[in-house]
């Protein structure tokens, strides 16, 4: 049986007594700062800790203006929306090659990472809504493509394993007018150095409706499903049609919906947990256990076998209460998914 790789979608609870106002404030000054760094990167070496194998850098930044602030300063561009390559940061990697740096001393070797940039369409329909000027989504497909481009050149402390094109909108959102062609050519636009690289290129998708877009297109390797707190999603998916485009499944196999899953407790306990902060520890205690989690991804592997390439939670934790709730929930999955290759041998 092929290897199920675990990695993470990416945001993540900022540490007590730290701001969101803080950090946008630190971002906007566009250099590397001691303070921001070391919140980066202590939200990193936890997901680390937790036993994520292909952690994704903390994302603390709104994904969408993250790339645009950059896109849209004339300073940083060749051309309206084409960024300029060495103008072309993502910040947060810069900061982890510090922690990076001694992980590699330590233990010999160097970190797997995941790299997620917002995608080209995503990007669009923040710009411009439900307008189609085909010319404009390329030239954003171009400038993600040299984020990640820039990101791959930079790497020097550890391996950029997985490169993921957010792209929530896409089965969605109605303001989509793109044909289906212009869509997979912007997302092979924005994914070329990725494949160049050796990269395994993932799309995250939050619904899977039209996921045969993503395997149609010829640099993407990878379809991201939030399979946890929605399994008909997994019914939606034709592995036949995975096999022939050669491309696989990244399921969620953890629920990140924590204020779905706090409603819950709110009718259990007829409380407000939100104030009521005693019972949150249920979520991983009683809701998302490891036995859960691994039973999941059994349910998933009888329907797509090695079809499935990468697991993990659905999507990212930066709504959850705490660092430490969001650890304990990451520790869940590493868990879980040793039970099920510890069954499944």
């Amino acid at each position: 049986m092929a290897e199920i790789i675990y990695d993470d979608i990416g945001s993540f609870p900022l540490p007590k007594g730290i701001s969101k106002e803080w950090m946008n404030g630190k971002f906007s000054e566009n250099r590397n700062d001691t303070d921001l760094f070391k919140v980066i990167n202590d939200a990193f070496m936890m997901k680390v800790e937790s036993g994520v194998e292909v952690s994704t850098y903390p994302q603390y930044q709104d994904m969408n203006e993250q790339f645009l602030s950059i896109i849209r300063d004339p300073e940083c561009t060749e051309e309206p929306f084409k960024v300029k390559t060495d103008s072309a940061r993502i910040i947060e990697l810069e900061a982890i090659e510090t922690v990076a740096r001694t992980y590699r001393e330590e233990h010999g070797e160097k970190l797997d990472v995941r790299v997620c940039v917002t995608g080209p369409l995503e990007l669009y329909l923040k710009e411009f809504g439900g307008t189609e000027y085909v010319d404009i989504l390329n030239l954003l497909g171009e400038s993600v493509d040299r984020f990640v481009k820039n990101s791959l050149s930079g790497a020097k402390n550890f391996n950029i394993r997985t490169v993921s094109i957010d792209e929530p909108s896409i089965g969605i959102n109605p303001q989509v007018m793109f044909s289906d062609n212009d869509l997979i050519k912007a997302m092979d636009i924005a994914c070329e150095s990725a494949r160049k690289a050796g990269c395994d290129v993932e799309i995250h998708l939050h619904s899977p409706l039209h996921y045969k877009l993503a395997a149609q297109a010829e640099n993407i390797s990878v379809i991201g499903v939030e399979s946890a707190a929605t399994p008909s999603y997994l019914d939606l998916i034709d592995k036949k049609e995975l096999e022939d485009s050669g491309s696989y499944l990244r399921v969620g196999i953890a629920r990140t919906d924590v204020f779905n899953l706090v409603a819950v407790l709110n009718d259990k306990y007829n409380t407000n947990v939100w104030k009521e902060t005693q019972y949150f520890p249920e979520i991983i205690t009683d809701m998302e256990t490891p036995e859960i989690i691994s039973k999941r991804l059994s349910k998933a592997y009888s329907m797509f076998g090695e079809s499935i390439k990468y697991a993990g939670p659905d999507c990212g934790l930066g709504s959850w209460p705490s660092q430490e709730i969001a650890a304990q929930l990451l520790n869940n999955v590493a868990e879980g998914m040793a039970d099920f290759r510890q069954s499944s041998k």
